[in-house]
């Protein structure tokens, strides 16, 4: 295997990790996981308290449907982590995380201002999300070697 080729492979499995691991982690806060509510670097803590923070977000929502836009985003939030680890139809389990981070991350925009996500890097695991999403699996990847062009697959 070539070096290109091994960075590339390793790259997108880092990518596909490091969204994983925070869709996870956010699932595993609002349930407590990291600790009760006030915790040092605990978010939420529990799920009334992101429920209040899913309503400060979607303020333009009824009261009625904020459980239930809690419950899509955990939902979404857990499906696109095992899609991004297991890999299978990886670009289209990337383009909707992109998708998802997105709108996460104009709600916040419009809500709590444009320095919340920025500073959680929102805008940032968007672009990582499309960017993994706009990477050609079944093209080869052409490296240069020893000034001959090779072709490896991806």
């Amino acid at each position: 295997m070539k070096w290109d080729l091994i960075v590339a492979k390793g790259t997108q499995w880092f990518l596909r990790l490091a969204l994983a691991t925070a869709f996870l982690s956010a699932v595993a806060d609002r349930f407590g996981l990291w600790g009760a509510p006030g915790t040092a670097g605990v978010a939420w803590g529990d799920w009334n308290t992101f429920l209040a923070y899913v309503a400060i977000l979607n303020r333009f929502a009824p009261e009625s449907l904020i459980p239930i836009l809690g419950w899509v985003a955990t939902i979404a939030e857990v499906v696109l982590a095992l899609g991004l680890i297991i890999g299978w139809q990886l670009k289209w389990f990337a383009l909707a995380s992109g998708l998802l981070l997105t709108s996460f991350a104009l709600t916040m925009t419009i809500t709590l201002g444009v320095k919340v996500p920025v500073d959680y890097s929102v805008f940032t695991a968007s672009a990582g999300a499309f960017l993994l999403a706009a990477a050609n699996y079944n093209k080869p990847l052409e490296t240069e070697t020893k000034g001959k062009k090779q072709l490896g697959a991806v």
